[in-house]
């Protein structure tokens, strides 16, 4: 079983932009997507589930494209 992880990973414009062509790409052909986070290599399976989270506190902002699945 896995350990538990809650990592997040600053990228830069392009190396953000490059990734999120890959996931649409993945998407939109069915196929699982492969990314490397942190040095590990996760592999999103391609019925996972997306959905995206806006949050707001004082004088902040946040968007979350979120992906799950389940490991089972």
């Amino acid at each position: 079983m896995a350990r538990p992880r809650d990592i997040e990973k600053i990228y830069s414009n392009a190396e953000f932009v490059a990734k999120l062509r890959r996931l649409a790409d993945a998407i939109e052909q069915g196929d699982r997507f492969e990314i490397q986070i942190a040095g590990e290599r996760i592999y999103v399976p391609a019925k996972a589930s997306f959905s995206v989270e806006h949050e707001r506190s004082e004088g902040e902002e946040e968007i979350e494209f979120q992906i799950k699945w389940s490991n089972g």
